[in-house]
């Protein structure tokens, strides 16, 4: 009888102590949504980038640019005329990403002058994400903006 009462007091801090654990964490790739309520993924969602704000100028993006950052590190895209791919670390609801590797098309002038600028973006230091609404903005530490939208499923 001791011994059952003792493997039934574990089996309950094997089941209790996880639950504890999960309910008092904030977990990976998600980002603050601004309210009190359910936070939205960052992570493993297509993102459709909509306008960089940066300098006090905003740039639309073209239809191309979008921002993946898959829960494993990697992240990856277009840059408005080429790929790109990084390693990202998502911590709560800051990002930062490493060095950019892209390919080296040539577009046209908008689209390379957006293109410049969102990699410089991307790769300015610690950036805050924040989630509402299926949009998702970027904030750096300059205050400069990058606004997406989740893509819708194809």
């Amino acid at each position: 009888m001791k011994r059952y009462k003792q493997r039934m007091s574990l089996m309950a801090v094997a089941v209790l102590v996880p639950l504890t654990v999960a309910c008092g964490s904030t977990p990976s790739g998600q980002a603050n949504s601004g309210s009190a309520g359910a936070r939205q993924p960052v992570t493993d969602v297509d993102w459709r980038v909509d306008d960089l704000s940066a300098g006090g100028t905003t740039l639309r993006a073209p239809a191309t640019a979008r921002l993946r950052i898959d829960a494993d590190g990697r992240a990856g895209g277009n840059l408005g005329c080429n790929g790109f791919g990084a390693r990202a670390t998502v911590r709560g609801d800051r990002i930062t990403f490493g060095d950019l590797r892209s390919t080296k098309m040539a577009c046209g002038e908008d689209r390379m002058t957006f293109e410049r600028a969102f990699a410089r973006f991307l790769t300015t230091g610690t950036i805050t994400a924040r989630t509402a609404d299926g949009k998702l903005t970027l904030t750096d530490g300059d205050g400069d903006l990058l606004r997406l939208s989740r893509d819708a499923p194809e």
